[in-house]
């Protein structure tokens, strides 16, 4: 890689790793522009250089943060012995993730409004909601017909659970309704 290209991908990470932070802590619509470039001490062409606008930077941090959601999750799974332990894991795995004031922020409370919930969903689709109905579908639980409802439902329920457990509730709790309602989803289907 040639200087100028190591420069610009070192920018991007860094602007990516400030802005993160701002709005995780202060949300989307309390970060400015203004506070990111104070803190990065870029000058608003450079910013602008690498992300269009203040929606085009939220878009990169959601999408670095869904990677690496999607990362911790695959790592998690690896070496279930069976499809049905895949999902169980995975979304143990959401569910203490989700937790994360970043994740929570960024992923479940802004991302919907800032990006609507059609483009949000795209996003979710390459990376955790993706994953969960791919895994779904690997159980054989839920006709093919129906795979798409049950795994939007069964998303629904998990990221309610996740938030909930977030707003000052039990994760093991909030964990075990989880593997319940896992249990009676894949049995009785």
């Amino acid at each position: 890689m040639n200087l100028k290209a190591e420069r610009g991908a070192a920018t991007r990470e860094k602007v990516l790793t400030i802005a993160t932070r701002l709005f995780a802590d202060r949300g989307y619509d309390d970060t400015s522009i203004e506070t990111v470039l104070q803190e990065s001490g870029l000058s608003r062409g450079a910013l602008y250089h690498h992300y269009a606008g203040k929606d085009a930077l939220f878009e990169a941090v959601l999408e670095a943060t869904e990677a690496a959601v999607g990362e911790k999750i695959t790592e998690a799974v690896r070496g279930a012995d069976s499809a049905e332990t895949a999902l169980r894991i995975g979304l143990r795995t959401w569910i203490r993730l989700a937790a994360d004031p970043v994740i929570r922020r960024i992923v479940l409370i802004d991302a919907p409004a800032v990006l609507g919930w059609e483009r949000w969903r795209a996003m979710e689709e390459r990376y955790s909601f993706g994953m969960l109905k791919a895994a779904l579908g690997a159980t054989g639980a839920v006709p093919a017909e129906f795979l798409d409802l049950h795994a939007h439902m069964l998303l629904a329920a998990v990221n309610e659970s996740a938030l909930l457990v977030a707003r000052g509730g039990d994760q093991a709790t909030a964990e075990a309704a989880v593997e319940e309602f896992l249990r009676r989803l894949l049995r009785t289907s």
